[in-house]
């Protein structure tokens, strides 16, 4: 099964979310950076790459939160997440068009990718 990896932000009790552009099946939608694992990539490596390449941010991997499986295209897959930490909050949008700190109630209201709702259990939401 293809795995994914979504990085997992916070500050307080509100989530670093960002928004992903227009176009596709999941276009304008709101989603936790992350994204496919390469072939004969770990987790933590991946996130590391998917951080730099989609915000030009370093990062460090923590904890593993959980895991779903989603379908995307026919095709299962395991989304895994770990929290993550900015080294510092200089960062460039490459592949999203908005960010934000959305707190419980808020995060709830977002037009969220399906395969990320799976990940609110883990996070209390």
């Amino acid at each position: 099964m293809p795995d994914s990896v979504a990085g997992i932000v916070r500050k307080g009790a509100a989530f670093f979310v960002v928004r992903r552009r227009e176009g596709g099946d999941l276009g304008g939608k709101w989603e936790f950076p992350g994204g496919k694992a390469e072939e004969g990539e770990g987790d933590r490596e991946a996130l590391i790459r998917e951080f730099g390449e989609e915000f030009a941010a370093a990062v460090t991997v923590g904890a593993f939160l959980g895991s779903a499986v989603f379908e995307h295209r026919g095709t299962e897959r395991n989304l895994r997440a770990y929290a993550v930490n900015f080294t510092d909050m200089n960062f460039t949008l490459k592949e999203h068009t908005e960010w934000r700190w959305a707190g419980p109630e808020e995060i709830k209201t977002l037009d969220f990718a399906p395969s990320d709702k799976k990940l609110f259990a883990f996070l209390g939401l």
